[in-house]
């Protein structure tokens, strides 16, 4: 995927770039989408990039933090919003993460979901939540809104990645 699509994917309406931020990108990976987050954030915000093996990432707003996400105690401040892009799906025990997650967020906070529209398991995908599915146990956590955001096709499967801005 470009950064130009990252980009599009996660584009919402209710980014606010006239206030500085700090978010979490968990499971950053090569960094696709946290710089594809650094376009819609106030230029003084900060992200805290989180993989077990991050690639730095050459942005002055980004913090590396090499840590299993899944497993480890956060050390964040409380946080504006969190990214997970193609990492939800690692994670198997969804329910109790995502009140991790919801605990981690401040009052207000945001969740930025890009995830595989299938329910269906597979090597790459082992834990997978279509966003029906995940909009219930979204809710079933404590978060009040799921709103879909763009969606677009996989280049590795059948299913299409959708993103969702979840408050």
């Amino acid at each position: 995927m470009e950064l130009s699509q990252a980009i599009e994917l996660i584009r919402s309406n209710d980014f606010n770039k006239d206030t500085i931020e700090t978010w979490a990108d968990l499971g950053c990976g090569s960094g696709l989408f946290t710089n594809a987050l650094l376009s819609y954030l106030h230029p003084k915000s900060t992200v805290y990039a989180v993989d077990q093996y991050p690639v730095k990432i050459n942005h002055p707003a980004v913090i590396l933090k090499q840590m299993d996400f899944i497993t480890a105690d956060w050390d964040f401040p409380k946080l504006d919003g969190i990214l997970m892009a193609n990492s939800l799906h690692f994670v198997e025990d969804k329910p109790s993460f995502l009140r991790k997650v919801k605990a981690a967020l401040k009052p207000n906070g945001t969740l930025l979901l890009v995830e595989y529209d299938t329910d269906t398991p597979n090597h790459w995908v082992p834990f997978p939540a279509s966003f029906s599915s995940l909009k219930r146990i979204l809710l079933e956590a404590g978060f009040k809104n799921v709103h879909r955001l763009q969606e677009q096709p996989s280049i590795y499967g059948k299913a299409n990645l959708y993103a969702s801005w979840i408050n």
